[in-house]
């Protein structure tokens, strides 16, 4: 049987920073490269781009019998798109465009078994093709995280709300689109909106609640780190790929024109 613990959960509970990436492409063997470097998560992106079930479940393989966390961001707070990613393996998912704290407690229903939740019971890879069924169903309950995604005002401003449903592991913060939300779309972080999140972090630490957020470059990253968000994102796979690129291209070229 393979393992079915969940790390992440039990480092941030321990007060760890984390380090993770976004996985938007196809390949696992991303997701298999991020687990030999020792991430300690990866975000399975499926509300943005083109994976479809049988790429994350190849993710998700990819992952096992390693120390790294597979999450999934589900499209939206959907009862099928929750339990179908959790019954491929998926340890959490997090949960976009939020606004109440009626729809996470809706996330934390379609999260967590019966009698605190509605997710039903399959024989899937989740319950080892139902060979584990009772130990990994009382598993899944305690290990299964659910981190809503905060990217808007409205979620902002009901956000105790949101800390007070049972079951809600973490805070995910999205800078771009809170700043849509505020009015300044397609900046990472508008006016004011920096300072917003840092306070909105600030009132979830102090409930007990950890908070991660994506860095835009390695420097932004020890910033994030510095003020105190447990789950730092690296980049995307894309992102990352560009990024190197460019900074490699740019050298070169420099130094072809210097010669």
């Amino acid at each position: 049987m393979f393992e079915s613990i969940n790390h992440l959960k039990s480092k941030l509970a321990r007060g760890e920073t984390t380090l993770g990436i976004w996985v938007t492409l196809e390949a696992p063997t991303i997701t298999e490269i991020a687990a030999l470097l020792g991430f300690d998560w990866v975000v399975i992106d499926t509300e943005h781009g083109h994976l479809d079930f049988k790429e994350v479940v190849e993710h998700i393989r990819a992952l096992r019998g390693s120390t790294t966390t597979p999450l999934v961001r589900v499209p939206e707070v959907s009862r099928a798109a929750i339990k179908r990613v959790l019954d491929l393996g998926a340890h959490g998912v997090i949960v976009p465009q939020v606004e109440t704290a009626a729809e996470v407690e809706r996330a934390a229903q379609f999260v967590k078994y019966p009698p605190r939740g509605l997710r039903g019971i399959g024989g899937e890879r989740a319950t080892h093709w139902g060979m584990g069924l009772r130990e990994q169903t009382r598993l899944a309950d305690a290990q299964t995280q659910l981190i809503p995604l905060i990217e808007n005002v409205h979620a902002a401003d009901a956000l105790e709300g949101i800390l007070d449903v049972p079951g809600v592991d973490a805070l995910f913060f999205g800078p771009a689109d809170f700043s849509a939300s505020a009015g300044y779309l397609g900046e990472w972080e508008g006016p004011g909106v920096a300072e917003r999140i840092l306070a909105l972090k600030d009132a979830a630490r102090a409930r007990g609640v950890p908070c991660g957020v994506m860095a835009t470059d390695l420097e932004n990253a020890l910033l994030r780190q510095r003020q105190g968000f447990q789950m730092i994102g690296i980049g995307s796979d894309t992102g990352l790929l560009i990024r190197s690129a460019r900074e490699a291209l740019a050298r070169l070229r420099d130094a072809a024109h210097e010669s």
